[in-house]
């Protein structure tokens, strides 16, 4: 994508999601971060529905902690890799009461020093809970960053940095939230919907998906006759 269309391109998304935020359910960094970590390939959607009762008994790193895995397990066994899960949101819990007083550190070294946090993790809490302009890749956006030519990359780290490079500052901390819930809703993974993505104009993917085909109409059906009255 040449670098004059990609502020006009990220305006056109901003302009479908004017007010973009995490999907995810929250009500403080931590509870964002354990919901981070849950997500892994899983939903959102899993995510919120296993971490609504998960919070109301443990809302905070010293409940979590003393919960334990084997108390975290119950609630989360709904969502894919439970097990690992649960026992890195407890060790993560712990780890946050001995090093930092139970609170989330501002801070990407930090963050990805605990347990089920990678790179992407940290972003995410990063830009989401501490307004930084960070650029967590998920496979949204290493789709969308290849397909549309906004960022093209091998790896999730390469596109990162495209991004980063490519994308103005001032809109590089709510281009994480567009370019997912795009990916998510509109440029899907097996076929994108072109027809009704407001940023077609930009993206210089080839192989356009063309609306679909209206239904036929259907043919009017002939009354019978009723039949006659015996008699």
């Amino acid at each position: 994508m040449p670098a004059d269309d990609v502020r006009p391109f990220l305006e056109a998304l901003a302009a479908a999601h004017p007010n973009p935020r995490s999907e995810l359910e929250y009500a403080t960094p931590f509870q964002l971060l354990v919901a981070v970590v849950l997500s892994a390939q899983t939903t959102d959607a899993a995510v919120n529905k296993a971490t609504r009762a998960l919070f109301a008994r443990a809302p905070d790193a010293r409940a979590m902690a003393e919960l334990g895995a084997d108390g975290i397990a119950p609630y989360i066994r709904s969502i894919g890799l439970w097990q690992a899960k649960a026992r890195n949101v407890a060790e993560l819990s712990r780890l946050l009461l001995e090093r930092h007083g139970g609170e989330v550190p501002a801070d990407r070294v930090a963050l990805e020093a605990l347990p089920g946090v990678g790179r992407k993790t940290a972003n995410v809490v990063l830009n989401v809970a501490f307004g930084q302009p960070e650029m967590a890749v998920d496979t949204h956006i290493f789709r969308l960053g290849n397909r549309t030519g906004l960022a093209p990359g091998k790896t999730p780290r390469a596109v990162e940095e495209e991004l980063v490079k490519r994308v103005p500052p001032e809109y590089l901390r709510d281009a994480h939230h567009w370019l997912i819930l795009h990916g998510r809703y509109v440029c899907k993974a097996r076929k994108p919907e072109c027809w009704r993505c407001a940023a077609a104009r930009w993206c210089r993917y080839t192989n356009k998906t063309p609306p679909p085909e209206p239904p036929p109409p259907q043919a009017k059906r002939r009354r019978r006759p009723a039949p006659a009255a015996p008699g």
